[in-house]
C-alpha cells in the first residue's frame, strides 16, 4: 500500500484530465495524512476518478508482476510459496488460499510446485466463472470399493480474490478471464468505501463467499503478511480467530493488529523479520505462555497478501 501511495502521490495526478486532476489535488492533503486507503475511505472519489485509480493501479502491479515472472520463467527465481506449498498437506478437497492481491503470484507459484489452480473460471481466453466446472476439470479417476465410490482429484489449490485479479475483465457483461493485458477496465476493487459495494458485484461477490466459507471452516489458520487492515476479510477472520482456531501469523513487519492478535489470544503466534548484532532472524510474538505449547497451523487456510512477495529472497 505505500508503494501504491507513492505511485499515486508522484505521478499520478499529472496524466489526469482536468476536471479529475482539480479532485485528485484535494485528496492529496488527506492522503498525506492519513494514508491512501484511510484516505479513500474519508473522501470516496467520484466514478471518473476511481476509474482512473483503478487503470492506475493495475498498469503498475502488472509491470511489477511482469519482471518477477521474467525471472521465474528463466528459472533465476523461485517463489517462497512454491517452496512453502511443498510441506503443506494436501487435503482432497484442495488447499484454501484467501488473497487480497491483484496479481497472479499465487496461482504461479502453485503451478511451479506441481500442484493444479482452481480459481473458479473455465477456460483461457475468456474463461467463464463457472465453479463446478472448474472444480470437476480436476477429477481423475473414479474407483469402486464395495457399494462405494471414491473419487480421485488433483492436488490443487482454491485461489479466492475477493478483490479481484489483474486478469479479470468484463465481457458482454459477464465476467471472463483473460491472461493478456487488454485495454479494457481489469476487475480490481481498490481501496475506498466503494469497495464494499463493488463487492456485491459478480465475480467479487462468489470469491467472497468462498472465501468467508474457507474462513468459517478452518481448523488451523496461517496468515502470510496480512495486516488485518481489510474489512471484507476482517470480520469473519477476526471471529474465528477469537473462537480459538490456532493460527500463525509470519510477515516481514508485523502491523499493530497483528502484534495486538498475538499479544491478546493464546491461539496466536505472530513472527517478523528481525536483526540483533549484524546477525538476521526472526521476533517471536505470542500470548504468555503459549509460545511453547502452539502447534503449527500448516494444513488449512492461508491467507495472503503482497507483502509476502516484497521481502528479500535471499532470507527465504
Amino acid at each position: 500500500m505505500g508503494d501504491l501511495a507513492a505511485h499515486f502521490s508522484t505521478t499520478f495526478g499529472a496524466k489526469l484530465p482536468g476536471d479529475v486532476e482539480e479532485e485528485w489535488k484535494l485528496l492529496l492533503p488527506l492522503i498525506s495524512k492519513k494514508g491512501l486507503e484511510a484516505a479513500l475511505h474519508e473522501k470516496p472519489p467520484t466514478p471518473k476518478l476511481e476509474a482512473k485509480i483503478v487503470e492506475s493501479t493495475g498498469e503498475l502491479i502488472a509491470q511489477r508482476e511482469r519482471d518477477i515472472l521474467a525471472n521465474v520463467f528463466s528459472n533465476k527465481r523461485v517463489l517462497p510459496f512454491s517452496r512453502l506449498l511443498k510441506h503443506m498437506l494436501k487435503p482432497t478437497t484442495g488447499i484454501p488460499v484467501v488473497t487480497t492481491n491483484y496479481d497472479r503470484l499465487i496461482e504461479v507459484a502453485v503451478e511451479e510446485a506441481g500442484l493444479g489452480v482452481d480459481t473458479l473460471f473455465v477456460g483461457h481466453f475468456a474463461g467463464e466463472l463457472n465453479e463446478k466446472e472448474s472444480r470437476l476439470s480436476f477429477f481423475r479417476e473414479a474407483t469402486l470399493r464395495g457399494r462405494n465410490v471414491q473419487y480421485r482429484f488433483r492436488d490443487r489449490v482454491n485461489v479466492f480474490k475477493p478483490h479481484g485479479s489483474l486478469d479479470w475483465y468484463y465481457r458482454e457483461g459477464k465476467p471472463v478471464r483473460h491472461p493478456g493485458d487488454l485495454a479494457l477496465p481489469r476487475l480490481i476493487i481498490t481501496p475506498g468505501i466503494n469497495k464494499l459495494r463493488r463487492g456485491y458485484e459478480s465475480p467479487f461477490d462468489r470469491h467472497r463467499e468462498r472465501a468467508n466459507d474457507a474462513i468459517d471452516k478452518a481448523r488451523q489458520i496461517l496468515v502470510l503478511g496480512y495486516g488485518f487492515n481489510d474489512d471484507h476479510l476482517e470480520t469473519y477472520l477476526r471471529n474465528r480467530i477469537m473462537s480459538g482456531t490456532p493460527t500463525l501469523i509470519l510477515t516481514r513487519n508485523l502491523s499493530e493488529k497483528a502484534l495486538q492478535f498475538a499479544r491478546q489470544y493464546a491461539n496466536v503466534t505472530a513472527v517478523q523479520q528481525a536483526s540483533s548484532a549484524g546477525r538476521s532472524g526472526s521476533s517471536v510474538f505470542g500470548n504468555e505462555g503459549n509460545l511453547s505449547s502452539q502447534t503449527s497451523p500448516f494444513g488449512t487456510l492461508i491467507v495472503l497478501s503482497r507483502r509476502y512477495w516484497n521481502h528479500d529472497p535471499t532470507c527465504d
